[in-house]
Order: C-alpha cells, then structure tokens, then sequence
C-alpha cells in the first residue's frame, strides 16, 4: 500500500490572522494615471508656471519700493564723534547723540531696527558657541558653562562667563531712545514699543531668566558693604567689540502689505 501524500500547504500558508485585508490599496489595485509626456504638453506647462511667477514678482518688486526707509550711519568716521569714542572706550557706560531729520513722512507702524556689516554670524564655530542651557536660565550651567563656548568659557581668573561663548562676546547691545523736537524747542521721548519682536518659546523658555533660589543669609552676602559700593549679581561685564563690527547703522522702516499678511 502507498504511503499518503503530505500536506505541505498547511505550512506555508500564512494563517487568517496575518493576511492582510482584501482591499485595493492593501493589494495595491488601485487606480494609477502615468501621463505620456511629450514636449507639446511640458512646454505650455513650464510657459504657465512661469507667467505666473513673474506676476507674484512684479507684485513683490512695486511693494518693495513702496516702503520708505531711512538709515543712519553712526559707526563715527572721525576720531572726534562722540558714537566713536563710544564704541573705542569700553569701561564706563558712554551715550552719544545723533541729530537727524526725516525727509518725509512715516505712516505707522514704523519700525527701528540695527543693520551690521562684518559680522559672521552664519559662520559654524561661531552659531554653536554658546551654551543653550545656561541661557534657558539654569544654575548650574552659569557656574559650569559648555565646552562649546571655548576660548569664552572663563576668563583669565578661571572664572565662567555668563553668557559664554563668542556670540556672547561680540553681542551688540546698544540701547536707542528717540526724542523729537516740539515746536517750542523742548525734546519729548517717543514711546518705543518692544513687544512681538521675538519669537514666544525664546522669551518664554530658550532665553528666560534665571529663578532665583532660596537664599539663606550666608548665601546672600559674606562681607560689608561699603558706602556707595556697586552690587552686581553675579559678574558684571561690558560686552563692546568694536573691531568686528565695520558699519553700524540704524534704519527706520515702514511696513508692506506683504509683511503685514505675514
């Protein structure tokens, strides 16, 4: 008598539960649509896509000439504008004036903004020299800075600068207020308006201040003070490197319809 026959489909069968549904996109059934490409259907295409670039660029260019804009160069050529000696001497806070005169008039919101030449801010040693921990406000990185920040990791005391890092150490951070000249020959300030001018996560959590600790008294200071002492928390530094920066200017600027759909 023969021996049976084996059931090898029993095996290889996947079971019910691994099989995958019946559906057309599971079986990749579905419909497809390959054009046939040929230089009487590409040619209007690109003819097309392209007037209508040149459209949203005509549009584009007449908004930007639309935009009244005024800049001021106070760099200090001569050795005697007060802005030069300014930016030379670093030890003592200094301010200087510039007097100027808008030649036409600016239909709000008008916006100030400063504009650097020299400044290398895409360079890659440069963007990662920084410690973004220690600007997020966190103690520990305030007295341990990142490695990231050398050669602006300490200062020749071994003693660690915050900010750290060589973005730090080149930051610009003048402080502009504007006056204007009444009629009566009296100045007045004109209120500046800071607010949404950096992006919410940076104020609130990239770059947010320090929280201060629960500070026992021998932790608040170990010493006298004495008469007219300056008290700085932490270290206090002034960062003006006038060797990077070649032109320094302030511009003043109306805004577009473009900027204000953005």
């Amino acid at each position: 008598m023969a021996p049976a026959a084996r059931d090898f489909t029993s095996r290889h069968e996947p079971l019910p539960s691994q099989r995958p549904d019946n559906t057309a996109f599971t079986q990749q059934r579905l419909p497809a649509w390959q054009p046939l490409l040929s230089a009487s259907i590409i040619l209007p295409l690109f003819f097309f896509v392209g007037l209508s670039f040149i459209g949203i660029g005509i549009g584009l260019y007449y908004s930007s000439n639309s935009i009244t804009e005024n800049e001021y160069d106070y760099t200090g050529t001569s050795t005697n504008d007060s802005c030069y000696l300014c930016a030379t001497t670093g030890s003592k806070p200094c301010s200087c004036s510039i007097p100027f005169t808008l030649k036409s008039l600016f239909s709000g919101p008008v916006f100030m903004y400063y504009e650097l030449s020299n400044y290398y801010q895409n360079h890659y040693r440069y963007m990662i020299s920084r410690d973004d921990t220690q600007l997020s406000g966190y103690l520990n990185n305030l007295k341990n800075p990142s490695n990231d920040c050398f050669p602006y990791r300490v200062n020749s005391e071994q003693m660690p600068i915050a900010p750290c890092g060589a973005i730090a150490n080149s930051m610009f951070n003048d402080s502009i207020t504007l006056h204007y000249l009444n009629s009566s020959g009296q100045y007045e300030e004109v209120p500046l308006n800071g607010k949404g001018i950096a992006w919410w996560t940076d104020y609130n959590i990239k770059f947010q201040n320090p929280v201060d600790g629960n500070l026992n008294l021998f932790q608040i200071f170990n010493g006298d003070v004495k008469k007219m002492a300056k008290i700085c928390k932490y270290k206090c530094m002034q960062y003006t490197v006038y060797s990077v920066l070649e032109h320094v200017r302030t511009s003043f600027s109306m805004q577009s319809w473009v900027q204000q759909g953005i």
